[in-house]
């Protein structure tokens, strides 16, 4: 295979600038508000693209994919950065990760609605254990007092599923590239609304600040995001890539400790763990399910 076709290295690409954005995200929302660094991050990662695609030949969508290209802007861009970071406030690195860790699962539970792909049993109950690692997570530090940072990344969760299957859609005609830098403008046509409050903001920010916002959007956002759709339009599922997000807590969590001096508390610890458990029973235990009963039946 191909060094350009393997889409296991540029999962991984995008795995390592994701969770870089877990803890460059917390830290430079002691500066910036969630809204303005939304904003900047993407504005960033638009300009960055626009100066890729003049050394590019790219063509513009075609008119009846535009809404495609729309919507994907809004869940994968515009709604999501916007709900995550307004959940990483309150929220560690590794905890925000662990949550978004559970997109694999919700991007397939969708896949079988919208596409009838079909579940096993073993991984619907690998999905009540997820289930409850969320829900452990969210109370365990007080029944009511529920952290409102684990909602929103929840809901960022959601919205980053179905920017999944959106781009699994538009790279069945178009190349990774035309789907991630139409997808991304869109996106940030929306946060331009915040603009003017981001421009304040920069102003006064410390350069280490900077450093942190170009990063996240150049890094964490523009080849990430590129790299991301380019390894879906190059495996033959959208599982393939998507269980590489189950990296990331482990990442975010040794990348917070070094870079952000955070260790996980315990609900963390207890949570994130029956979440782990829930993620390798759905996957290598789902799997081994599969592979056993497709042998049985062909017997």
């Amino acid at each position: 295979m191909k060094l350009r076709d393997n889409f296991h290295i540029f999962a991984i690409i995008t795995i390592v600038f994701w969770s870089l954005a877990y803890v460059f995200t917390r830290l430079a929302l002691k500066h910036f508000s969630p809204l303005s660094l939304g904003a900047l991050r993407y504005f960033i990662a638009s300009i960055s693209l626009f100066a890729l695609i003049l050394f590019t030949k790219i063509k513009i969508p075609n008119i009846k994919d535009i809404k495609w290209f729309i919507l994907a802007g809004l869940f994968g861009f515009s709604f999501y950065i916007l709900t995550f970071n307004i959940g990483s406030v309150t929220v560690s690195a590794s905890t925000s990760s662990l949550i978004i860790s559970t997109v694999p699962v919700i991007t397939t539970l969708m896949a079988r609605i919208l596409y009838k792909e079909k579940l096993e049993i073993i991984q619907y109950f690998a999905i009540i254990i997820q289930f409850i690692g969320v829900i452990v997570l969210t109370l365990m530090n007080g029944i009511f007092s529920i952290n409102i940072g684990l909602i929103w990344l929840i809901l960022a969760s959601l919205l980053l599923s179905i920017y999944n299957l959106l781009q699994r859609k538009l790279t069945k005609k178009y190349s990774a590239l035309q789907t991630s830098v139409f997808s991304i403008w869109f996106g940030t046509i929306i946060l331009l609304t915040f603009i003017p409050n981001s421009i304040v903001e920069i102003k006064n920010a410390p350069m280490i600040q900077i450093f942190y916002l170009f990063f996240l959007g150049i890094f964490s956002s523009g080849i990430a995001y590129i790299s991301w759709t380019y390894a879906l339009s190059k495996s033959k599922n959208v599982s393939s890539v998507t269980n590489y997000m189950f990296l990331t807590p482990f990442l975010a969590t040794i990348l917070g400790i070094l870079l952000a001096k955070e260790a996980p508390d315990l609900a963390t610890i207890v949570g994130g763990g029956i979440i782990v458990i829930g993620i390798l029973i759905y996957n290598f235990f789902g799997r081994m399910y599969m592979k056993i009963k497709t042998r049985n039946n062909v017997t």
